[in-house]
Parts: C-alpha cells; structure tokens; sequence
C-alpha cells in the first residue's frame, strides 16, 4: 500500500452535501411510497456512529493519532455491511452517506443485511507496511465490541484491500479468541475468501453496461466507451466490457487522461499504469485534459473516481447515451434530473456498482456453511442477480415514468419500510 498512488488531489468539499444528496433520494422515494416523514427522517439517519482515535507508533518513534468512523446506518434486514476507505479526505457525513447508500444496496438486490461504511482519516501512501498494519488493526481494537458477523461485517473500500482484511480478521479473531471467518469479507482466498471478489463491483458493473445498451439498441459498430478512475472497479469493468467487443477510447486516474480513438487495450493500460505509476503518457493514446472525457463523443461513460464528477454544467456537455455509475455518487440529483429529461439512460450507483457486495455476501455466507464456491459459481450467481434486479428497476421505471434512480430507491425503500414496519418502528 506504501507504493499505490494515491488520490491527493484537492476536491470540494462535499461531505455534508453527499449526504444531504443520500437523504434528498429517500425523501422524494418515501413520498412516492406515501411513507410517513417521520419514517422517511429515521431512515435518513443512521441508528449507530462511531468515531475512534486510533494510536500508531510510527516508524521513527514518533505517536500518530489518526480518526477513525463507523457508521452502521441500519440492521432491520440483517447484520450491517460495508466497505473501509483510508482516505486524507475521509469525514463523518461522508460515511453516513457511504453507509446510507449501503442499506439501499443491500434492500435493493434483496439481501438479509443491512449498511455500513467505515473509514480513517489518514494518507496510506505515506505509512510504512508496518504502520499501515499497525493502524488496520488499532481500527478493530477500537471498534471491536460493534463488530461481528451478526453485527457488522466490514470489507475492503478505497485504498484498502485483501492485505488490511487480512490484518483486521487476524486482529479481531485474536480478539475474539477463536476463529471467525464470518467477521470480515474481503479477505485472501486462503483465509476463507471469496473467488472473483477482487473483480466483483467491476464485474457487476459491466453487466448493468451491457444490460443498459440492450434495452436501449446496441449501434452497428462496436461500443465506444470511456472510464473516469482507471483504478480496481474502473479497470475490471474496462476489461470485462473489451473482452465482450467494446472499444475502451479514453481512460483517466488522479495523475492523467488518454485518448485514442481507435481504441485502447485495458490490460496493457493497467500493465503500464502498474509500471510507471499513471495511465499519463500511455503510448499510442493522446493526453486528454481533465474534464473533457465527458463530453467525448462516446456512448457510454463510466465515472469511477470521485463523487460529485458530473454536475448540472458537465450534464449539459454529455453525449453518450448512457452513464454507469461505478463510483458512489459520481452524478449530483439536479445532473441527474437533467440527464434523464435528455434523454440519457443512468444505471445508478446502488445498482451499478452493487457487485462488490453482492460477492461480501457470497462470502459470508460461505463462511456461515464452510462450504465454499468454485469460480464458476459466484460468476453465475452474481450474474443472476445482478440482472434479476436490473429488470426490476427497468420496469418500476417504465411502470413509474421515473428515472432509473428513482425507481431503484422505490423498490430498495419499499422493503425497507415493509421491513420496519414488521419490527413496529412507528409512524411507518
């Protein structure tokens, strides 16, 4: 992780209005569903938020003292779920946010959990391997007592991956004084894993791609598309879609864009990326200059970086049909109103970019059996019901005349609520 390049870069200050964002899409869903205010405000917030400080002593003696969050946003369908991000730019209503989306996921694909989001505040590019592990797992000893796998499962997010996982289950079976695969997905293979789990939230994403030009007419030409944040989901989908046929034409990450009009190979991209630390100066390509991948003459776009990368001005410039949401909140509410009024199909991000914890979910129920799948099997599970809901939003939108948002969080909000009202929560 010392060696990953990190997103440094500075961007607004967006915290508290992704979070605004989260509840403005349950509001409007509740009123559609006639569900009380007061129901609609308890969803807005979360049921438990926790922040930690976290102690590490770092490599020259010194005590660093990072902050640590946990947001577990809602358990009426099950145990909460959901990712940790080490970010500099990580803030509480980020992770409320974070979390909120979360349980619409989870209700959406119509899974026994609810959601979560966790995070630190911290810059892991600049921590050693030992800090870093030293930190990973400071956050489970701080929030030891709210984690489980009946309670909250927490999985890899932004800049962390199998190798934190691992440290955090270690930590908190060490804790725990047993073994509890069950407490954290995410992990190696060899610690009770999931297959295609690295590949998941890429995975799923491309199939809403594919899912999405079918329903509208595939052109006579091959696909043209272009990715916004060539990391792990960018890049898994860029693959995925150029082994089905569609031209990759532009990809960017923190450093760079390029752009070539006759197309660009995924996996050489990420070859170079890996070796040189950016998709910049990929050769054969063009340098793009920051913003202008939205408005290449594209059919698909894939925002998979930053929220908020596509506001009412950029709407404005979009030409493709279609934008896939591979990042969280990548299209504002007003952008996204805008966009649909134009004609623009938006698979949203609680469906897009639900792959990732379709397969947390595969995993913690194969860790609740022992009895673990062959890759084979998690592709076609996640495979069915990833498209399974994809129809589901396909026709509440027709049925509704509503857009893909909008009908997403209806059917996600309506189990929740029906869910809510079993459990006598009042005012539901």
């Amino acid at each position: 992780m010392a060696t990953q390049e990190i997103d440094r870069r500075p961007r607004p200050d967006r915290a508290l209005s992704l979070y605004e964002d989260a509840c403005r899409h349950v509001r409007a869903a509740c009123r559609a569903l006639g569900v009380a205010e007061g129901t609609a405000q308890y969803i807005c917030r979360p049921q438990r938020f926790h922040e930690v400080s976290i102690p590490v002593r770092a490599d020259d003696g010194r005590l660093l003292v990072f902050a640590g969050y946990r947001s577990q946003h809602s358990d009426a369908l099950g145990p909460c779920k959901g990712g940790i991000r080490f970010h500099p730019a990580v803030e509480g209503d980020e992770v409320r946010a974070l979390a909120l989306w979360m349980t619409v996921k989870c209700a959406l694909l119509g899974l026994p959990l609810g959601g979560a989001k966790g995070g630190v505040r911290c810059d892991p590019g600049a921590l050693s391997g030992r800090e870093l592990e030293a930190l990973s797992r400071g956050y489970v000893r701080g929030l030891f007592a709210e984690l489980g796998p009946d309670r909250d499962v927490p999985a890899p997010d932004v800049y962390t991956d199998a190798r934190v996982m691992a440290w955090m289950l270690d930590e908190y079976e060490r804790l725990a004084g047993g073994s509890v695969p069950g407490s954290i997905t995410g992990k190696p293979l060899v610690l009770g894993g999931s297959a295609l789990r690295d590949e998941a939230t890429g995975r799923g994403c491309a199939l809403m791609a594919l899912s999405a030009m079918d329903r509208r007419g595939r052109p006579a030409r091959a696909v043209r598309f272009a990715v916004q944040g060539f990391g792990n989901a960018g890049a898994a989908t860029a693959r995925i879609l150029h082994q089905a046929g569609w031209r990759l034409v532009a990809a960017s990450d923190s450093q760079g864009a390029v752009h070539a009009d006759g197309g660009i190979d995924p996996a050489d991209l990420l070859a170079f990326k890996a070796r040189y630390g950016s998709a910049a100066g990929y050769p054969g390509a063009a340098a793009l200059p920051p913003d202008e991948w939205l408005a290449l003459d594209v059919d698909v776009l894939v925002p998979a970086a930053l929220e908020g990368a596509i506001d009412e001005g950029a709407a404005a410039r979009v030409r493709a049909a279609v934008i896939v949401e591979a990042a969280n909140g990548p299209v504002t509410p007003d952008a996204d109103e805008l966009l649909f009024a134009r004609g623009v199909d938006v698979v949203p991000d609680v469906l897009a970019n639900a792959g990732g914890v379709a397969v947390s979910y595969f995993e913690w129920v194969q860790n609740r059996s022992g009895w673990y799948w062959a890759p084979g099997e998690v592709e076609a599970r996640l495979r069915d019901l990833m498209l399974s809901t994809f129809d589901r939003v396909d026709a509440e939108q027709r049925r509704a005349g509503c857009t893909p948002r909008q009908a997403a969080y209806r059917l996600a909000l309506g189990r929740l609520v029906e869910a809510l009202r079993w459990r006598g929560v009042a005012g539901t």
